[in-house]
Protein backbone atom coordinates (compact mmCIF):
# COMPACT_ATOMS: atom_id res chain seq x y z
CA UNK A 1 0.00 0.00 0.00
CA UNK A 2 1.47 3.57 -1.12
CA UNK A 3 1.81 5.29 1.54
CA UNK A 4 1.64 9.31 2.70
CA UNK A 5 5.09 11.44 2.64
CA UNK A 6 5.49 12.47 5.63
CA UNK A 7 7.36 16.70 6.08
CA UNK A 8 10.35 15.07 7.82
CA UNK A 9 13.00 17.14 9.50
CA UNK A 10 10.50 20.18 8.99
CA UNK A 11 12.52 23.34 9.02
CA UNK A 12 11.73 26.03 11.33
CA UNK A 13 9.55 23.79 13.79
CA UNK A 14 10.80 23.35 17.54
CA UNK A 15 9.00 20.40 19.20
CA UNK A 16 8.37 21.10 23.72
CA UNK A 17 6.64 17.85 24.69
CA UNK A 18 5.72 15.67 27.60
CA UNK A 19 3.24 14.47 29.93
CA UNK A 20 0.38 16.75 31.18
CA UNK A 21 0.79 19.75 34.15
CA UNK A 22 4.69 19.67 33.79
CA UNK A 23 4.50 23.11 32.87
CA UNK A 24 4.86 22.89 29.29
CA UNK A 25 2.53 25.69 28.53
CA UNK A 26 3.94 28.45 30.52
CA UNK A 27 7.63 27.38 29.71
CA UNK A 28 7.03 27.65 26.13
CA UNK A 29 5.19 30.90 26.29
CA UNK A 30 8.25 32.76 27.56
CA UNK A 31 10.46 31.30 25.05
CA UNK A 32 8.35 31.67 22.22
CA UNK A 33 8.02 35.42 23.24
CA UNK A 34 12.38 35.36 23.70
CA UNK A 35 12.28 33.73 20.07
CA UNK A 36 9.70 35.62 18.55
CA UNK A 37 8.37 32.87 18.02
CA UNK A 38 4.47 31.21 17.44
CA UNK A 39 2.98 28.21 18.96
CA UNK A 40 1.34 25.92 17.85
CA UNK A 41 -0.58 23.42 20.50
CA UNK A 42 -0.77 19.56 19.86
CA UNK A 43 -3.57 18.73 22.67
CA UNK A 44 -6.47 16.70 21.91
CA UNK A 45 -8.67 18.63 24.24
CA UNK A 46 -7.32 21.95 24.15
CA UNK A 47 -8.14 22.37 20.58
CA UNK A 48 -12.20 22.31 21.33
CA UNK A 49 -13.38 25.72 22.32
CA UNK A 50 -15.14 25.70 25.91
CA UNK A 51 -14.66 23.91 28.99
CA UNK A 52 -11.13 25.79 29.63
CA UNK A 53 -10.88 24.63 32.90
CA UNK A 54 -11.33 21.04 32.43
CA UNK A 55 -8.83 20.73 29.42
CA UNK A 56 -6.66 22.78 31.45
CA UNK A 57 -5.90 25.40 28.42
CA UNK A 58 -3.45 27.80 29.07
CA UNK A 59 -4.13 31.33 31.10
CA UNK A 60 -4.74 34.41 29.52
CA UNK A 61 -1.45 35.76 30.39
CA UNK A 62 -0.10 33.04 29.16
CA UNK A 63 -1.66 32.89 26.10
CA UNK A 64 -1.12 36.52 25.37
CA UNK A 65 3.18 36.56 25.62
CA UNK A 66 2.87 35.27 22.07
CA UNK A 67 0.40 33.99 19.37
CA UNK A 68 -0.75 30.53 19.99
CA UNK A 69 -2.97 28.63 17.07
CA UNK A 70 -5.24 25.11 17.47
CA UNK A 71 -6.44 25.94 21.14
CA UNK A 72 -10.32 26.52 21.16
CA UNK A 73 -10.81 26.78 17.38
CA UNK A 74 -12.88 23.62 16.77
CA UNK A 75 -16.41 22.89 18.37
CA UNK A 76 -16.92 20.49 20.80
CA UNK A 77 -19.36 18.78 17.97
CA UNK A 78 -16.62 17.96 15.43
CA UNK A 79 -14.67 15.17 15.27
CA UNK A 80 -10.54 14.93 15.74
CA UNK A 81 -8.15 12.70 14.59
CA UNK A 82 -4.14 13.04 13.86
CA UNK A 83 -4.54 13.20 10.25
CA UNK A 84 -6.61 16.48 10.60
CA UNK A 85 -4.89 17.68 13.38
CA UNK A 86 -1.80 17.35 11.08
CA UNK A 87 -3.30 19.16 8.70
CA UNK A 88 -4.12 22.17 10.62
CA UNK A 89 -0.66 22.22 12.33
CA UNK A 90 1.08 22.26 9.12
CA UNK A 91 -1.17 25.01 7.83
CA UNK A 92 -0.81 26.89 11.19
CA UNK A 93 3.28 26.01 11.05
CA UNK A 94 3.15 27.54 7.36
CA UNK A 95 1.45 30.56 8.22
CA UNK A 96 3.98 31.44 10.88
CA UNK A 97 6.85 30.54 8.54
CA UNK A 98 5.03 33.12 6.02
CA UNK A 99 5.98 36.09 9.06
CA UNK A 100 9.48 34.61 9.12
CA UNK A 101 8.86 33.02 12.56
CA UNK A 102 10.08 29.91 14.02
CA UNK A 103 6.83 27.23 15.06
CA UNK A 104 6.77 25.70 18.29
CA UNK A 105 4.70 23.13 18.86
CA UNK A 106 3.56 22.14 22.39
CA UNK A 107 1.68 19.24 23.56
CA UNK A 108 0.92 15.76 24.91
CA UNK A 109 -0.72 14.06 22.63
CA UNK A 110 1.57 11.41 21.32
CA UNK A 111 -0.45 10.29 18.35
CA UNK A 112 -0.87 14.24 17.32
CA UNK A 113 3.12 14.95 17.61
CA UNK A 114 3.72 11.59 15.46
CA UNK A 115 1.60 12.61 12.59
CA UNK A 116 3.91 15.36 12.34
CA UNK A 117 7.13 14.25 13.07
CA UNK A 118 6.86 10.78 11.13
CA UNK A 119 4.25 11.68 8.70
CA UNK A 120 0.83 9.06 8.35
CA UNK A 121 0.62 5.75 6.98
CA UNK A 122 -2.74 4.94 4.35
CA UNK A 123 -4.58 3.02 6.09
CA UNK A 124 -8.12 2.38 4.89
CA UNK A 125 -10.80 4.93 6.04
CA UNK A 126 -13.52 3.55 8.48
CA UNK A 127 -15.88 1.40 7.12
CA UNK A 128 -19.67 2.04 8.59
CA UNK A 129 -21.14 -1.43 8.21
CA UNK A 130 -18.10 -2.55 9.68
CA UNK A 131 -17.69 -0.99 12.42
CA UNK A 132 -21.63 -1.73 13.08
CA UNK A 133 -20.53 -5.13 12.92
CA UNK A 134 -17.82 -4.82 15.14
CA UNK A 135 -19.69 -2.39 17.82
CA UNK A 136 -22.10 -5.61 18.33
CA UNK A 137 -19.55 -7.58 19.61
CA UNK A 138 -17.83 -7.65 23.27
CA UNK A 139 -14.57 -5.97 24.29
CA UNK A 140 -13.50 -9.59 25.25
CA UNK A 141 -14.66 -10.86 21.65
CA UNK A 142 -12.77 -7.65 20.10
CA UNK A 143 -9.49 -8.35 21.69
CA UNK A 144 -9.70 -12.09 21.17
CA UNK A 145 -10.44 -11.59 17.13
CA UNK A 146 -7.66 -9.05 17.12
CA UNK A 147 -4.75 -11.43 18.89
CA UNK A 148 -5.93 -13.98 16.41
CA UNK A 149 -5.32 -11.44 13.25
CA UNK A 150 -3.06 -9.45 14.43
CA UNK A 151 -0.76 -11.51 17.40
CA UNK A 152 1.97 -8.47 17.38
CA UNK A 153 -0.32 -6.07 18.29
CA UNK A 154 0.46 -3.00 20.55
CA UNK A 155 -2.86 -1.39 20.28
CA UNK A 156 -4.71 -0.83 24.00
CA UNK A 157 -6.67 -3.66 24.54
CA UNK A 158 -8.79 -1.61 27.31
CA UNK A 159 -9.01 1.02 24.98
CA UNK A 160 -12.58 -0.29 22.98
CA UNK A 161 -12.51 2.41 19.78
CA UNK A 162 -8.92 1.37 19.05
CA UNK A 163 -9.38 -2.07 19.15
CA UNK A 164 -12.46 -1.87 16.98
CA UNK A 165 -9.90 0.70 14.72
CA UNK A 166 -7.17 -2.03 14.71
CA UNK A 167 -9.50 -4.60 13.43
CA UNK A 168 -10.64 -2.26 10.52
CA UNK A 169 -7.19 -1.96 9.53
CA UNK A 170 -6.86 -5.35 9.75
CA UNK A 171 -9.84 -6.71 7.86
CA UNK A 172 -9.96 -3.84 5.12
CA UNK A 173 -6.82 -4.03 4.12
CA UNK A 174 -5.45 -7.56 4.67
CA UNK A 175 -2.96 -6.27 6.28
CA UNK A 176 -2.01 -6.29 10.22
CA UNK A 177 -2.52 -2.93 12.00
CA UNK A 178 0.79 -3.45 13.73
CA UNK A 179 2.37 -3.44 9.89
CA UNK A 180 1.24 -0.43 9.23
CA UNK A 181 2.37 1.21 12.26
CA UNK A 182 5.72 -0.38 11.78
CA UNK A 183 5.41 1.48 7.67
CA UNK A 184 5.48 4.82 9.67
CA UNK A 185 9.06 6.95 8.99
CA UNK A 186 11.75 5.17 11.65
CA UNK A 187 13.75 8.34 12.12
CA UNK A 188 12.59 10.29 14.74
CA UNK A 189 13.55 13.97 14.54
CA UNK A 190 15.59 15.81 17.15
CA UNK A 191 14.42 19.03 16.82
CA UNK A 192 13.14 19.38 20.34
CA UNK A 193 12.73 18.36 23.95
CA UNK A 194 10.93 15.87 25.82
CA UNK A 195 10.44 17.25 29.25
CA UNK A 196 9.09 15.28 32.59
CA UNK A 197 9.11 15.73 36.54
CA UNK A 198 10.30 13.71 39.35
CA UNK A 199 7.43 11.30 39.70
CA UNK A 200 6.40 12.82 42.97
CA UNK A 201 6.59 16.36 42.00
CA UNK A 202 4.22 15.39 39.21
CA UNK A 203 1.73 13.93 41.04
CA UNK A 204 2.00 16.63 43.51
CA UNK A 205 1.05 19.15 40.55
CA UNK A 206 -1.89 17.29 39.01
CA UNK A 207 -3.48 16.38 42.41
CA UNK A 208 -2.80 20.29 42.98
CA UNK A 209 -4.36 21.19 39.63
CA UNK A 210 -7.12 19.10 39.76
CA UNK A 211 -7.93 20.84 43.10
CA UNK A 212 -7.72 23.86 41.56
CA UNK A 213 -10.22 22.86 38.91
CA UNK A 214 -13.13 22.80 41.20
CA UNK A 215 -11.96 25.57 43.14
CA UNK A 216 -12.95 27.39 39.72
CA UNK A 217 -16.42 25.94 39.11
CA UNK A 218 -15.18 23.51 36.60
CA UNK A 219 -18.62 21.38 38.04
CA UNK A 220 -20.83 24.34 36.06
CA UNK A 221 -18.79 24.56 33.27
CA UNK A 222 -19.39 20.79 32.81
CA UNK A 223 -22.99 21.43 33.42
CA UNK A 224 -23.22 23.54 30.33
CA UNK A 225 -21.53 21.88 27.54
CA UNK A 226 -24.20 19.57 26.40
CA UNK A 227 -23.75 17.57 23.60
CA UNK A 228 -20.68 16.83 21.57
CA UNK A 229 -18.75 14.43 19.43
CA UNK A 230 -16.94 11.01 20.55
CA UNK A 231 -13.66 12.30 20.86
CA UNK A 232 -14.57 15.37 22.88
CA UNK A 233 -16.34 13.26 24.79
CA UNK A 234 -13.29 11.39 26.42
CA UNK A 235 -11.94 14.64 27.94
CA UNK A 236 -10.00 13.82 30.93
CA UNK A 237 -12.61 14.29 33.84
CA UNK A 238 -16.21 14.52 31.37
CA UNK A 239 -16.80 11.36 32.64
CA UNK A 240 -16.26 11.59 36.64
CA UNK A 241 -18.20 14.98 36.57
CA UNK A 242 -20.78 14.05 34.69
CA UNK A 243 -21.40 11.29 37.26
CA UNK A 244 -21.19 13.96 40.15
CA UNK A 245 -24.18 16.17 38.41
CA UNK A 246 -26.19 12.73 38.20
CA UNK A 247 -25.88 11.91 41.70
CA UNK A 248 -23.53 8.96 41.56
CA UNK A 249 -20.56 10.51 43.20
CA UNK A 250 -19.95 13.26 45.78
CA UNK A 251 -17.39 15.93 45.01
CA UNK A 252 -14.37 14.56 47.01
CA UNK A 253 -14.81 11.33 45.15
CA UNK A 254 -14.75 13.34 41.89
CA UNK A 255 -12.00 14.66 42.39
CA UNK A 256 -10.04 11.56 43.61
CA UNK A 257 -11.03 9.82 41.01
CA UNK A 258 -9.73 12.97 38.27
CA UNK A 259 -6.52 13.09 39.86
CA UNK A 260 -5.65 8.98 39.64
CA UNK A 261 -6.77 8.78 36.17
CA UNK A 262 -4.45 11.53 34.82
CA UNK A 263 -1.87 10.56 37.01
CA UNK A 264 -2.54 7.37 34.94
CA UNK A 265 -3.07 9.28 31.95
CA UNK A 266 0.71 10.81 32.28
CA UNK A 267 2.35 7.60 33.50
CA UNK A 268 1.59 6.49 29.65
CA UNK A 269 2.24 9.35 28.14
CA UNK A 270 5.96 9.61 29.73
CA UNK A 271 5.85 5.83 28.37
CA UNK A 272 4.97 6.73 24.78
CA UNK A 273 7.49 9.88 24.53
CA UNK A 274 10.28 7.50 25.69
CA UNK A 275 9.86 4.59 23.44
CA UNK A 276 8.81 7.22 20.46
CA UNK A 277 11.27 10.01 20.39
CA UNK A 278 14.85 10.67 20.82
CA UNK A 279 13.57 14.90 22.04
CA UNK A 280 16.92 15.88 24.62
CA UNK A 281 15.40 15.17 27.68
CA UNK A 282 15.01 17.77 30.61
CA UNK A 283 13.91 16.90 33.59
CA UNK A 284 12.07 20.34 35.01
CA UNK A 285 12.25 18.77 38.63
CA UNK A 286 15.58 19.93 38.84
CA UNK A 287 15.63 23.04 37.24
CA UNK A 288 13.37 26.60 38.08
CA UNK A 289 11.37 27.98 35.50
CA UNK A 290 14.03 30.78 34.35
CA UNK A 291 16.69 27.80 34.00
CA UNK A 292 14.03 25.96 32.20
CA UNK A 293 13.04 28.44 30.16
CA UNK A 294 16.89 29.32 29.43
CA UNK A 295 17.82 25.86 28.55
CA UNK A 296 15.03 25.22 26.08
CA UNK A 297 15.73 28.81 24.46
CA UNK A 298 19.41 27.66 23.70
CA UNK A 299 18.11 24.19 22.52
CA UNK A 300 16.27 25.92 20.02
CA UNK A 301 18.70 28.47 18.67
CA UNK A 302 21.39 25.78 18.00
CA UNK A 303 18.49 24.34 15.62
CA UNK A 304 18.13 27.86 14.27
CA UNK A 305 21.31 28.12 13.62
CA UNK A 306 21.97 24.71 12.60
CA UNK A 307 19.40 25.32 9.90
CA UNK A 308 20.77 28.85 8.66
CA UNK A 309 24.11 26.85 7.81
CA UNK A 310 21.88 24.51 5.91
Amino acid sequence: MKRASPDFFMHGVFFIVGPTATGKSEIAADVAHGLNAEIVSADAFQIYRGLDLLTAKPDAATMAKVPHHLIGTMSILEEMNAERFRKLALDAISEIHSRGKLAIVVGGSGLYIKALTHGLSCVPAADPDLRAQLNELSLADLQEKLRGLDPKTDVDLKNRRRVVRALEICLLSGMRASEERDGWQREITNQGVFVFRDREDLYERINQRVGEMFEAEVIAEVRGAGVMSETAAKMIGLREIRELLDGKMSIPQAVAAIQQTTRRYAKRQLTWFRRQTNFQSLNLSVLSHVESVERISQFAKTLEVAQAND
